[in-house]
């Protein structure tokens, strides 16, 4: 997202993102071996930055919440977080 305050001068609200604590992020569940439950994104906050990468995060499930330690930034795989999708 843009906006423009004078001629040829924008503003990115999305910019470099660093994780901070406090951030509201997605992470994404290993889901099952056998295939009961899938990955899925769910929301989760950041309690710990150890990098731009590695992260602790609290992780808020519809039954619960746990705690995840050093989660890697990848896009969608089980076991990782990313930043949430921009929605319009």
């Amino acid at each position: 997202m843009t906006f423009e305050f004078e001629k040829d001068t924008k503003i990115n609200l999305w910019g470099d993102r660093k994780p901070s604590i406090g951030r509201i992020v997605h992470y994404v569940s290993y889901g099952t071996p056998g295939g009961e439950f899938t990955s899925e994104c769910r929301a989760a906050i950041i309690t710990e930055v150890k990098d731009s990468e590695t992260v602790t995060l609290c992780v808020l499930n519809p039954t619960g919440i746990f705690f995840h330690d050093s989660n890697h930034y990848e896009e969608h795989k089980g076991g990782t977080w990313h930043w949430p999708e921009r929605v319009d």
